[in-house]
């Protein structure tokens, strides 16, 4: 968004929202506008909310010059759209600010049957990765366009030069997808749970056996399509010069602590970049906020974490060892006896404490290969770790 004045940049960061809570806690955290399911047709079928719910959030959120955004972006069969249509007048009657939308028959309904004046966006599901797509989108009554994630920043840099009046969002933290958002039907295929109804299956998250051609097994039961997690907070400052205006934090089935931490951690970031360069940025909202803790994404849930393509396709964005967040990096095993072992660390340890390590392994075709290994501390002196039973490796 460009500001009135037309030379400072308006930036928003966009934060998810499972309920209530979490939305008014991503506000109060720093976020500029967060996005939210309605009761049905989001893309996440757990993450639904009431319409007096999330008229509550808008109240909350207008007050510091916020915006709620619904996600409404799962396919619509036609037996639906009259729920659809009604759900829609309840959310503009909540004072909703936009609607994310997959469906081009919901978008044709809203501007030509209800002629909402909601600003429409496209959701990532629309698979945004080209100006003709993006201008096509706009043509149709699209005022934002959220970004395919695999995007490059010189890519949206030369979408924003193509397209400089549409908004354009970019994903800057949190889970991948393997295919392209929207056009993934694995799980449909394979278990007739349809993403781009609401209902993925993760099947990305599930371990394979890798055959060649002969039927020899190269890899056994790993997670061979698995990715780390996003985080561009490193290159907020490039984004930002790229034409992107939204900058969006994955999320909405995670936790109030994860909309907290992580939405905290990009607001400090942000304000520090604007900061130095207040004739170029400004922030959507207004308000300030004050944080009692220090925010760490590596505390946050996540597969390790990778830039993905910011800089143009790379290697090392796979998490095959397992699916689950591996916690934060504690330290290196030093020496080791019969039932402990001492760790080169500052971290400190706890009685209690599950700690796991990558271990490599001979597989059953003589393969060595890695894997994940895991155990619980039963007593902690110092750095040295005496485990409830040693790990084989």
């Amino acid at each position: 968004m460009q500001s009135k004045d037309n030379t400072i940049k308006t930036i928003e960061l966009l934060a998810p929202a499972k309920n209530l809570a979490c939305g008014i806690a991503a506000i109060d955290h720093g976020a500029d506008a967060v996005y939210i399911g309605a009761s049905k047709f989001g893309a996440r079928q757990s993450a639904g909310n009431s319409v007096e719910d999330i008229a509550t959030l808008c109240e909350y959120a207008h007050r510091f010059g916020a915006k709620v955004h619904v996600t409404m972006n799962t396919i619509i069969y036609d037996n639906e759209m009259d729920d659809m249509l009604q759900l829609v007048r309840e959310l503009e009657k909540a004072k909703v600010d936009a609607l994310l939308i997959q469906d081009m028959g919901l978008l044709k309904a809203c501007k030509e049957y209800l002629k909402t004046n909601l600003s429409l966006h496209a959701s990532t599901q629309c698979d945004s990765r080209t100006a003709e797509k993006v201008r096509w989108l706009a043509s149709l009554g699209f005022e934002r366009v959220v970004l395919a994630r695999e995007l490059s920043v010189q890519e949206i840099a030369n979408i924003h030069t193509a397209v400089p009046e549409v908004e354009l969002e970019a994903f800057v933290h949190g889970a991948l997808c393997v295919s392209y958002s929207g056009i993934c039907y694995a799980s449909q295929y394979c278990f007739e749970r349809s993403a781009n109804r609401g209902a993925c299956a993760q099947f990305c998250r599930m371990a394979f056996d890798l055959k060649d051609s002969d039927g020899k097994v190269i890899e056994h039961q790993r997670y061979l399509l698995s990715l780390k997690d996003m985080s561009q907070i490193d290159n907020l400052e490039t984004l930002m010069r790229s034409g992107a205006c939204a900058f969006k934090i994955e999320g909405r089935l995670k936790d109030i602590n994860y909309v907290k931490n992580v939405v905290s951690a990009y607001n400090q970031k942000l304000n520090a970049i604007i900061a130095k360069h207040p004739n170029e940025f400004r922030r959507a909202s207004f308000g300030r906020v004050e944080c009692n803790f220090t925010p760490d994404l590596n505390k946050t849930f996540n597969r390790g974490y990778t830039s993905y393509f910011a800089d143009g396709r790379q290697q090392g964005i796979f998490s095959p060892n397992t699916p689950k967040a591996l916690g934060e990096y504690v330290g290196k095993v030093k020496e080791i006896r019969r039932d402990s072992f001492n760790v080169s660390s500052t971290a400190s340890f706890a009685n209690g404490d599950g700690l796991c390590f990558i271990n490599k392994q001979i597989n059953r075709e003589g393969r060595t290969i890695e894997a994940l290994e895991g155990f619980r501390v039963n007593k902690a002196v110092g750095n040295r770790l005496y485990p409830y039973k040693m790990p084989q490796g």
